[in-house]
């Protein structure tokens, strides 16, 4: 399927370090064949070196990832957009086109880390987190289809 046929979906948080490149990498690991994955931050700061290797571990290779503004992106018409933490719920821009905005949050990985005793615990945090995306991921486009594609949605722009 060429790009142009597959879904196109934009994976949201706040700094696009963890959550939102977990996500792509998912997408693009698990569905290449079905979406176009991307991600973006609505300020965001560089890749999270944990994620990239939790990432690894699993067989997803992000080496080739960067962390960028929604901006960065270009004038991308999305079929979907899924934030993974609240912030990026709430800062969430309007999209062209008739992207459908969805939230799916996930624990701060980087936040739970920091609380944490030991590297292990540290470690699991991130490990639950992907694993926990995975599963999503895996549940798409059916996990998606049911919350109403093609509406229009009005948001305020955060940037």
């Amino acid at each position: 399927m060429t790009d142009i046929a597959k879904l196109k979906i934009l994976f949201l948080c706040t700094g696009n370090s963890c959550r939102s490149q977990m996500a792509e990498g998912w997408a693009r690991h698990l569905k290449g064949e079905e979406f176009a994955a991307y991600s973006a931050g609505t300020k965001p700061h560089g890749l999270n070196r944990v994620a990239m290797k939790v990432m690894l571990q699993a067989g997803v290779d992000m080496a080739d990832h960067r962390s960028k503004t929604i901006r960065q992106l270009g004038e991308i018409e999305f079929d979907y957009v899924v934030t993974v933490c609240d912030n990026a719920q709430e800062a969430c821009p309007v999209f062209p086109g008739q992207a459908k905005v969805i939230h799916k949050g996930f624990d701060d990985p980087p936040r739970l880390a920091a609380a944490a005793t030991s590297e292990e615990e540290a470690m699991g945090h991130y490990e639950r987190v992907r694993d926990e995306i995975r599963v999503f991921v895996e549940t798409l486009p059916e996990g998606l289809e049911g919350l109403g594609r093609g509406e229009s949605v009005q948001l305020t722009l955060n940037l």
